[in-house]
């Protein structure tokens, strides 16, 4: 329902957000995200974001991440080759969201939203077809949002 990640026999997926403060780049992190509604991961990660910001964010908000996420869209960059946060396995970068023509069935031009994701992952961990499908999933909830967003 309002989860974007099913919980898993791992129950503790922790994603970090990356974070451009006036000290340097933190990662605050999100523990147990699998167990949290997308409300309640919005939530947190405003909370966390903030912390970061006004240099309240603790060592141990800052610990235990698999996964990272970064955004230079609002930047205005569409396309970048966000590194891996050693000793995480992943990184997923967000593109700035630009409303384009898009050709869609019978020939139609229409306006849409588009963003692009970049994923970096570490090939010891993982190969490409489930980064693949990770993506696809990925690219579904933006699709459809109004699937996981109700809740």
């Amino acid at each position: 329902g309002d989860r974007l990640i099913e919980p898993t026999a791992s129950d503790d997926l922790a994603i970090g957000l990356a974070v451009d403060t006036d000290g340097g780049l933190l990662v605050p992190v999100i523990p147990q995200v699998s167990r949290l509604s997308v409300r309640q991961v919005a939530e947190r990660s405003r909370e966390l974001i903030e912390k970061a910001r006004v240099g309240k964010l603790s060592t141990a908000e800052m610990q235990g991440g698999v996964f990272t996420i970064t955004n230079l869209g609002a930047y205005g960059i569409d396309a970048f080759t966000p590194i891996i946060n050693v000793p995480e396995t992943a990184i997923l970068g967000l593109g700035a969201i630009r409303r384009e023509p898009v050709v869609i069935e019978n020939d139609q031009i229409v306006i849409r939203d588009l963003i692009t994701l970049s994923l970096t992952f570490d090939h010891r961990v993982t190969d490409g077809a489930p980064a693949a499908r990770f993506l696809q999933t990925i690219r579904a909830a933006i699709e459809d949002a109004s699937v996981w967003l109700l809740n």
